[in-house]
């Protein structure tokens, strides 16, 4: 079923000479590319979210729009165009989301949290992790020290810090970065031109049961020149205690400045350089040690220049360095052990150059290039014992080359398209590895079968994608075939090892063709979406823990299939009906058995009032067993460890807006204080076998029982 996509893309770069309706230039951006596709077709869906989005704009540039603060979400957010999530960064939600990006983006259909700990869990979407989604935070990427993956990328996002999530499903965009099987997940800052002097400030402040305390802070003062953005975050939280009253190990404390400066001469010219660091350490329940030292700091450059000329209308560069310093040990926050401290480093830079061409009234090709390079060294000590040297393990290189297409044919129908080339190297550097022995034995370091051994590859990934409106009629349709070509990612080829091999350097690259397909449907009182998917990979990467105790990396043929529904109907002016349902399947075809972590049917629905000046709501969570698994397989951040029964929560909440600006809202989670764990979650104690001392070892690590909370939303323009 694999397609090259190359002749594809010189045959779709000649539809233009079709005869085509011209119609109104649309975004040069990919994701803003979507959502103009939708509103070419005049749906209602997309004017709902274009005014959104653009009070949401003229709210942090200062300019007057300010409607009143919107109340909390309690079911999960739906389609906004073809392939594409979107969502206000700053709208309080329903369970209180952790500090970190990846238990915000478990309010969006298909989305589960391996859960490890009270933070840092690792994002799913149809049960697909790790690189198999591409992660930007205003467009770095971010990549953790930890070769056991206690730092996601998520770890180091402070969603509310951030304005606007889009989420891409599914391989159908090339413009923002490389081998994309599951999505694309963007956390974007506003960098819009204050048309007069002012300042924007956006405040909360959250406090919660087991002594959690929230605080954030984002302001931006600036005239029609320039600007100055400055944010900072603090979030901790002690131990929790699951739905049976049992304390977990799951204590954290993160925290985040950062800063920004802007040049903004005329309305299409943007200069902006700006800086983040951010800290803190968490508990971690699912393993024998903790993470001590989260270091991130980072620096970014971006230059933006509009309407250049009819054929040139974006141009965009920018570039970026980030250095983590990371710490792991049993010292700290537990009775202490003798594992000791690990401290692994990994430091990235990249870049990326588009340009977006008006080619003809109906045609926008997007042309861009992007590259990153990060290395990741590591060292150790015992308790009570100097460091050993620092060695570097890993170096990994990628360079690409991309071109988006976007095609009006005319009123109705749109095309998008788009191609990429990557070129990737990587060098293992590691002369011994370390392999796991039974106590009372210590590790053994052995020589390194593939010391100094360098892979290059050359990677292609594409897609094609069909929207269609109705004439007459509030629905919109698409249909879109992706194929993706993923290079192996470092804890792939270096944190975990190979069947035959202590080595998994040479695990060959996966590669998905995937049909999306789904509708959008928008009248009065009832908006609702689909989104169906169907893929297949050859070379699926399964990380198999049967046959060692950290993992042994091998590929497998695979394919899954499923998709998300979210509907809302409005009841009566001030009362709206929510519902949301995703489901996922998958085979691993080579086993013939059940793929592994695979999230089951999960279903939300919600009940919602609101008056503009008081809102209460109720959000049910439904959640079916799943017996479908792979015992002791999975990725490289989890393996099944066995069926999970079936479970329901319910939650409310209410609110009250005592001015345009202020939104006091209030909460209980699990209300009736259920105990129950994720399908997807990592194994309670230290996942070994033994326990945390001080803690009841549980198959799972628990999700939070009955959690009651308050939060104060402030926006000043």
């Amino acid at each position: 079923m694999s397609f090259r996509l190359a002749p594809l893309v010189a045959a779709l770069l000649a539809t233009h000479a079709l005869p085509l309706h011209a119609t109104e230039a649309a975004p040069a951006d990919a994701a803003a590319g979507s959502a103009a596709a939708a509103s070419a077709a005049e749906t209602a869906t997309a004017e709902s979210a274009a005014t959104e989005e653009a009070a949401l704009a003229a709210t942090r540039a200062g300019t007057p729009a300010a409607p009143a603060l919107p109340a909390v979400v309690v079911t999960a957010t739906a389609l906004t165009a073809p392939v594409t999530v979107q969502t206000d960064l700053k709208q309080p939600r329903q369970p209180l989301p952790a500090h970190d990006g990846a238990d915000y983006l478990k309010t969006i259909p298909g989305f589960s949290v391996i859960r490890k700990g009270g933070a840092d869990g690792d994002p799913v979407f149809r049960g697909m992790s790790g690189s198999r989604l591409t992660i930007l935070a205003d467009g770095q990427g971010i990549l953790g020290g930890c070769n056991a993956r206690m730092d996601a990328p998520t770890a180091y996002i402070y969603p509310e810090a951030y304005d606007l999530l889009t989420v891409i499903k599914g391989p159908q965009s090339v413009a923002h970065g490389p081998g994309t099987s599951a999505g694309t997940i963007l956390f974007e800052r506003s960098h819009e031109r204050f048309v007069e002097p002012g300042v924007v400030l956006y405040a909360s402040a959250g406090v919660a049961s087991f002594n959690r305390t929230d605080a954030i802070l984002d302001a931006r003062l600036g005239n029609a020149t320039g600007y100055l953005a400055l944010n900072g975050s603090d979030s901790r939280s002690d131990d929790y205690e699951d739905g049976d009253g049992k304390r977990v190990h799951a204590e954290y404390h993160r925290y985040n400045a950062g800063a920004a400066l802007g040049w903004t001469p005329g309305d299409d010219t943007l200069v902006e350089l700006s800086a983040t660091q951010s800290d803190g350490e968490a508990a971690y329940a699912d393993r024998s040690m903790d993470g001590t030292k989260f270091r991130r700091e980072a620096a970014s450059l971006r230059v933006e220049q509009k309407n250049l000329s009819p054929l040139f209308e974006k141009v965009e560069f920018s570039a970026y360095t980030s250095d983590v310093d990371h710490v792991m040990d049993d010292q700290e926050l537990r009775t202490p052990g003798t594992m000791g401290y690990a401290n692994l480093l990994r430091d990235t830079d990249g870049g990326r150059l588009a340009t977006s061409l008006r080619v003809a009234a109906p045609t926008l090709l997007t042309l861009g290039a992007d590259v990153q390079e990060n290395t990741h060294a590591a060292r150790s000590a015992m308790p009570g014992m100097p460091y050993s040297a620092l060695k570097e393990d890993a170096q990994i290189q990628q360079y690409g080359v991309f071109a988006e297409l976007q095609q009006e044919l005319g009123q109705q129908n749109t095309l998008h398209a788009g191609y990429r080339s990557d070129r990737w190297q990587a060098t293992d550097l590691r002369t011994t590895i370390t392999g796991m022995a039974m106590p009372p034995m210590p590790p053994m370091a052995m020589p390194n079968p593939s010391a100094n051994e360098t892979r290059r590859d050359t990677l292609e990934s594409g897609f094609v994608r069909l929207e269609q409106q109705y004439a007459g009629a509030p629905v919109l349709v698409y249909a879109g075939l992706g194929h993706v070509e993923r290079f192996p990612d470092y804890w792939e080829l270096i944190a975990k090892q190979g069947v035959s091999s202590l080595s998994a350097f040479d695990i060959r690259p996966e590669q998905t063709d995937q049909l999306d397909v789904g509708a959008l449907y928008q009248a009065k009182r009832l908006q609702a979406s689909a989104s169906l998917f169907y893929g297949r990979t050859a070379d699926f990467i399964l990380i198999d823990y049967t046959m060692k105790m950290n993992g042994a990396a091998r590929n497998v043929e695979a394919w899954t299939w499923g998709g998300e529904l979210s509907a809302d109907y409005a009841l009566t002016g001030t009362l709206k009906l929510s519902s949301a349902l995703s489901y996922v399947r998958g085979r691993n075809d080579t086993d013939d058995t059940d793929l592994p972590q695979l999230p089951p049917l999960e279903g939300r629905l919600g009940l919602a009032w609101d008056n503009r000046v008081w809102s209460a709501g109720l959000l049910g969570r439904f959640v079916a067993e799943q017996d479908r698994f792979a015992l002791n397989e999975g990725n490289i951040v989890g393996r099944d460890l066995g069926g999970t029964p079936g479970f329901a929560v319910l939650s409310v909440n209410g609110g009250y807006r005592p001015t345009k600006a202020v939104l006091v809202s209030v909460g209980i989670d699990n209300v009736f204080d259920r105990r129950y764990a994720e399908f997807v979650s990592r194994a309670g104690g230290n996942g070994m076998g033994g326990a945390i001392p001080g803690y009841v070892q549980t198959t799972r690590v628990n999700e939070p029982g009955q959690m009651a909370w308050l939060k104060v939303n402030w926006t000043l323009e």
